[in-house]
């Protein structure tokens, strides 16, 4: 009983001694984000806004060779369209365009404008198509070839992403 007793007594104390530790290292690293006379701090926010502007330029490659467009032109109107509508997704937004682009020959109607324009009134994919003059079952089907032709395009440039490393790779 008595060991038992230790064993608990010294249990609880590493416990406690280690969670004054962490304490006292989130506390000093806190001091430190927040220290006054900090250098770098406006260069390490800038560089991580300069790293998701890529990541995000990157996202919209594939969409953009099947739109026959830029990445910077799409990224650069999903903020325009964002601005119109903070709640715009870029999974909506990109379905948008490739919808419009799909549909577009056979329904004049139907565009990004008229697709974002029913998104940000709050109506699904779904009824904005049917509202543009798909019936239900045209609308499913288009948003499932849409999202077919977006994986198709993302899976080509990740794969064209795997073959470019593979032949760095070779090469050094």
């Amino acid at each position: 009983m008595r060991v038992t007793r230790m064993m608990w007594y010294t249990g609880t104390l590493l416990v406690a001694v280690a969670m004054l530790a962490a304490t006292a290292t989130v506390s000093a690293q806190q001091r430190a984000r927040t220290a006054p006379g900090r250098t770098g701090g406006a260069a390490s926010d800038s560089t991580r806004a300069q790293r998701d502007k890529a990541s995000s330029l990157r996202g919209f490659r594939g969409t953009a060779a099947k739109l026959h467009t830029t990445p910077a032109a799409l990224q650069s109107a999903f903020e325009r369209a964002r601005q119109a509508n903070p709640k715009l997704s870029r999974g909506n937004f990109i379905a948008a365009n490739v919808l419009a682009d799909n549909l577009g020959a056979k329904h004049p109607r139907i565009t990004t404008r008229a697709i974002l324009a029913g998104l940000q009134s709050g109506k699904s994919m779904g009824q904005t198509l049917q509202s543009l003059g798909l019936s239900k079952a045209d609308a499913k089907q288009a948003r499932k070839d849409a999202g077919r032709h977006i994986k198709d395009a993302e899976r080509r440039i990740k794969d064209a992403d795997k073959r470019a490393h593979a032949a760095r790779k070779a090469a050094k």
